[in-house]
């Protein structure tokens, strides 16, 4: 089963931005794996409507890999075998989102400063259930604190199938560089598979992550806002194939497709201000970029959304 995790290019989980519409266009844009919102296990425990639509997937995006965040093992392990229940097939844990809102309540990342704890959660939640469990954490807490490997080597201890590692610390949030070092460091340390995460935004950058680390697979997050495209783009340039930038027609097309999407899956009031967004992400760097932006936010419903991308020249 370890096979699974190995030679992908993946889909990196990002709170508000993966939900059901952009995994599948990512998907269909050539990524191996999408990763699900996190999902709150207390959510689940109390039957929290949110938490229970964040969960919507189709038949295009499987195997979808949903990630699960808490710090109760026991309420994590509940969680964990209601998504088993529902037909989820992989389940990640995540201990890596430097949210303040997350880690404040004793979540995402702040579970690296508790390796006992961690370790526990990770144990539980494995052998409550028969589906392959992976962990996703980050270089650490901060500069002074960076106990990735050690961490890593708890996370194997605990049965997990296979880790997946930011190479930034919670501190730096998103700002700096990925330190490839200590993604490195952790691949040498354990023999589960590891799937490097940080600065993957073209071919180029998916490359040096792994020349640099030697991991098994590789997982992109903002790289993919607005260009869902670069998951062909890593794999062209992975096979020493030339690899060409979408055109003004492609990007329309993908924009289209996200925004049928989008309606398939939100009402209006929830999906239009989403997709706002998305167009931001989709347009930046093209000309007059600021303009489109300014009359994507203006725009009401997804009719204007999908006749803003109509007139795009």
């Amino acid at each position: 089963m370890n096979e699974f995790y190995k030679n992908k290019v993946m889909l990196a989980p990002m709170a508000g931005v993966t939900d059901l519409a952009f995994r599948t266009i990512c998907k269909e844009c050539g990524a191996d794996l999408v990763v699900s919102e996190m999902i709150s296990s207390r959510g689940l425990h109390y039957k929290d409507k949110k938490t229970a639509a964040l969960l919507k997937t189709n038949q295009t995006e499987a195997p979808l890999i949903v990630q699960l965040f808490g710090n109760d093992p026991e309420i994590m392990a509940e969680s964990a075998k209601t998504l088993e229940g529902m037909g989820v097939s992989y389940l990640d844990i995540n201990m890596g989102c430097p949210a303040p809102k997350i880690v404040k309540n004793g979540d995402g990342c702040a579970l690296m400063q508790n390796e006992i704890l961690a370790g526990k959660i990770a144990e539980t939640v494995v052998q409550a259930v028969s589906v392959p469990v992976s962990v996703k954490f980050r270089a650490g807490w901060d500069t002074d604190s960076q106990n990735a490997v050690s961490f890593a080597k708890v996370m194997e201890c605990s049965g997990v199938s296979a880790i997946a590692i930011h190479g930034r610390t919670k501190e730096q949030f998103y700002s700096g560089t990925a330190n490839l070092e200590i993604i490195k460091r952790v691949k040498e340390a354990v023999s589960v598979p590891v799937i490097g995460n940080g600065d993957i935004t073209d071919g180029a950058s998916a490359k040096n992550m792994l020349d640099k680390t030697g991991c098994d697979s590789i997982m992109v997050g903002r790289g993919a806002l607005g260009n869902p495209f670069i998951f062909q783009c890593i794999k062209k340039t992975l096979a020493g194939e030339t690899y060409s930038e979408p055109t003004l027609f492609e990007r329309q097309r993908a924009m289209q497709r996200h925004i049928e999407l989008m309606r398939e899956t939100k009402p209006e009031r929830v999906g239009v201000p989403e997709m706002r967004k998305h167009f931001a992400w989709y347009v930046k760097g093209l000309p007059h970029s600021a303009k489109l932006k300014v009359q994507a936010f203006s725009a009401k419903s997804y009719e204007e959304l999908f006749d803003l991308v109509n007139e795009m020249k």
